[in-house]
């Protein structure tokens, strides 16, 4: 088993910091398992976990199972203009190293699982982030759950049904969360040209989308707003979202989300903006920045990913990982 775990679930399942390990988890020498601290970068870690697999199937292992809590490229899972589909490379490339299983968390589309030829459990940090929301926000009664772009409506409105709260969406021009800017496609930016044309051809063109002003659709006026998300990586849009609630008489914000990759100047820009508190798991280590902007809180779910490679393990049934679990959750 190859794991690409937090700090946290080295030390329940007995490994030792940074570096690898590797060891018998019982007298079956088939059954090998590998961890590694993640690192930075992320395209070393992938080749070193293809690599890594590769050599565990080349020596007959039973079974490889991959555990990635935040599965990389995600964002880049649909087909936009001309442009390629990473995470279906990316998911090709696990399966023909030799990877049996996969163990994540939070996928940024469901659809990702079916890039895959292997069983994929996409476990959910949900229920962590409810439990905090109820036992670490006071008066949360008063709260609503809001969506800062109508593609994320969805998620909020799981999070207000399990917690009996309102939903407010913010829709307009600066809520343009699916971008072609937003998912590295265009790092650096693409120079603009203006394709030859044959006089003689006439294709109609689609008209450009033009958004309307920013409205929040919903009153959150005097109420406690949760911004609820899957990942956080530019903040910009969030600053926005944080920025329009304020004006709509909000007054704490609270940004929770799954995976928090906080990059670049995320840090600093959470710090002085209107955003109260932001709540991230811990499936990407962060611990610079929070230490760079203490209204980063970090939530533990190293538990239900040690539960799922032990019951994986011991060939136990996983449905109990995904007892109450919804197609919008």
């Amino acid at each position: 088993m190859f794991c690409v775990a937090p700090p946290e679930l080295e030390t329940k399942m007995n490994i030792t910091k940074g570096g690898l390990v590797l060891f018998s988890a019982n007298s079956n020498s088939s059954c090998m398992e590998l961890s590694k601290k993640i690192a930075e970068d992320v395209n070393t870690i992938i080749m070193e976990l293809l690599i890594m697999v590769y050599a565990c199937k080349t020596s007959c292992a039973k079974s490889i199972t991959g555990v990635i809590p935040y599965f990389p490229y995600s964002k880049q899972c649909k087909m936009r203009k001309r442009g390629s589909i990473v995470s279906k490379l990316l998911a090709s490339m696990m399966c023909k190293a030799g990877l049996t299983h996969l163990i994540t968390m939070d996928l940024h589309q469901k659809e990702i699982q079916g890039f895959f030829n292997i069983p994929v459990d996409n476990l959910r940090a949900s229920p962590f982030l409810l439990q905090y929301i109820q036992e670490e926000i006071p008066d949360y009664r008063n709260a609503v759950i809001v969506a800062k772009s109508p593609a994320s409506a969805k998620r909020a409105q799981s999070f207000a049904e399990r917690l009996r709260l309102g939903i407010a969406v913010i829709h307009g021009e600066a809520q343009d969360a699916e971008s072609d800017l937003v998912d590295g496609r265009h790092s650096p930016p693409m120079v603009r040209s203006v394709a030859a044309i044959h006089p003689s051809l006439e294709i109609p063109m689609l008209i450009p989308k033009e958004k309307p002003p920013i409205t929040v659709v919903g009153d959150v006026g005097g109420r406690i707003a949760i911004i609820v998300d899957d990942i956080i990586d530019d903040v910009d849009t969030f600053l926005a979202a944080a920025e329009t609630l304020k004006e709509r008489g909000a007054y704490k914000i609270f940004v929770m989300a799954t995976h928090g990759l906080l990059s670049s100047d995320a840090p600093r820009l959470i710090e002085e903006s209107a955003i109260d508190e932001v709540v991230v798991t811990n499936t990407i280590p962060h611990e610079i920045q929070k230490l760079q902007c203490p209204k980063i809180k970090t939530v533990d779910i190293s538990m239900i990913l040690s539960e799922a490679i032990r019951r994986i393990h011991n060939g136990e049934s996983m449905s109990y990982l995904f007892r109450n679990i919804g197609l919008d959750d």
